[in-house]
């Protein structure tokens, strides 16, 4: 049985990896460019590098959509393949049992053709019984991670979650439309006010003293308020290498949602 995960960001790397330790076979779609801020943490960093490891787990690049064969030797190495997808093509081609679209769009999914027995979506947008069979709260507090076979996730609230007394202002965002260049590297510590990157000749600085948690790869072109990075008031490097309680949670909420169709169940590792 094969999982398919529409996005390759840090949520969806969590959910990733939960079902990968777990035994399912999961192979991930990306853009040709992904966005993904905190790339130590993300399997569509893969795209860029080829090959990326998250927590002992290796994920390989699939240049080509159509590269079934590429597919199957990458899980026979025990690794999650990455395929460059952005239009989810590869639903035709894999024949996945479940899709699982964590692309975070926090609007209603484009359709897509599949004949996936459990299409689930991810967070705000989704709608259990309309646009997808389940969906996975991911606002933080007392519903995270939980299964939703009717309804609705909760709406996006606009704001990132608390890290300590921090808000929104940890969040890194683009000053212009440009092309970013990076003064400091993901696991660097700064201090408040310092130069972390420039867009367009325009400076981003540090808000706090912290961490470099997250940045947006360099090659790609950003948009003017876009976000490009992360700074964690808390100055532990091993932050950067570990996924996210969130993205865990997410995971085990798929998990579960998988398990509870006894269709899917009798062929969990097969």
């Amino acid at each position: 049985m094969i999982v398919l995960l529409r996005g390759g960001g840090d949520l969806a790397s969590g959910v990733a990896l939960r079902l990968h330790r777990a035994g399912l076979r999961v192979a991930i779609t990306e853009l040709p460019m992904p966005l993904a801020v905190r790339r130590t943490v993300s399997f569509g960093d893969a795209v860029y590098q080829g090959e990326t490891v998250i927590e002992g787990v290796t994920a390989r690049r699939v240049a080509e959509v159509e590269d079934t064969l590429k597919v199957l030797q990458v899980f026979s190495k025990g690794a999650i393949p990455v395929l460059i997808d952005p239009d989810g093509k590869s639903a035709q081609s894999l024949h996945p049992s479940v899709i699982v679209d964590a692309l975070m769009l926090k609007r209603a999914p484009e359709p897509l053709r599949h004949n996936a027995r459990l299409f689930i979506g991810l967070g705000p947008g989704f709608v259990a019984g309309d646009n997808c069979h389940a969906a996975i709260e991911t606002q933080r507090g007392h519903n995270l991670g939980r299964v939703l076979w009717q309804g609705a996730p909760a709406p996006d609230s606009g704001t990132p979650g608390a890290v300590g007394v921090h808000h929104g202002e940890r969040v890194l965002r683009a000053p212009a439309d440009g092309t970013l260049a990076l003064h400091v590297q993901i696991g660097d510590l700064v201090e408040a006010g310092q130069l972390l990157a420039e867009v367009g000749g325009q400076p981003v600085q540090s808000p706090f003293a912290g961490l470099v948690r997250g940045l947006i790869h360099p090659d790609v072109p950003v948009t003017r308020n876009m976000k490009i990075g992360d700074v964690d008031p808390r100055l532990d490097p091993a932050l950067c290498r570990l996924v996210s309680d969130k993205a865990l949670a997410v995971g085990g909420g798929v998990l579960e949602a998988i398990l509870a169709r006894p269709e899917l169940r009798q062929n969990f590792w097969s």
